[in-house]
């Protein structure tokens, strides 16, 4: 009937067409600014985090009698250094392994400490000269309980000069 289809013809005819989602302006505005906070979020904890420490001298230390590495020894600028060992050296139960360092123009070398094989050892060096290029860093074996008179007594085990990173 005509009736039936100019009712159906009004009643299509005053629907506007519906928007598709991409061109609805609120959404991009919302994208964008939840973009802009999300950059100003990642922009300020770059900004305010605490720079890392690179080393800035690096030692390996070998052994004398074939030269193959068995530590790695990073000083940072934080005053600290790291003892890494490159693999598990053997220590008679009756010796242990002390860590000395002499710098050019010392007097004597300075105990750093007992190592255990295999493990990484970290030193504050507070109460040492700042670490200088060339600097000498060695293991020697030991009375278990370290050297008797305070400065190397046995043999050097592992030995290496520091070398500034740059």
């Amino acid at each position: 009937s005509a009736q039936l289809w100019r009712r159906i013809e009004r009643s299509t005819a005053n629907q506007p067409a519906g928007v598709p989602w991409w061109n609805l302006l609120a959404l991009w505005r919302g994208l964008a600014g939840a973009g802009l906070v999300t950059t100003l979020v990642l922009a300020a904890l770059l900004l305010t985090r605490p720079p890392v420490a690179d080393p800035t001298f690096v030692v390996v230390l070998v052994a004398p009698q074939n030269q193959a590495p068995g530590w790695v020894i990073q000083a940072s600028h934080d005053q600290q250094i790291q003892l890494i060992p490159l693999g598990v050296m053997e220590v008679p139960s009756d010796k242990a392994l002390q860590f000395w360092t002499k710098g050019d123009g010392w007097q004597a070398p300075v105990s750093l400490g007992l190592v255990k094989p295999g493990q990484t050892l970290s030193v504050p060096l507070d109460k040492l000269p700042p670490l200088t290029p060339n600097q000498l860093f060695e293991l020697t074996l030991e009375d278990p309980r370290g050297s008797p008179t305070g400065k190397p007594t046995g043999p050097i085990q592992a030995i290496g000069r520091a070398v500034k990173v740059l």
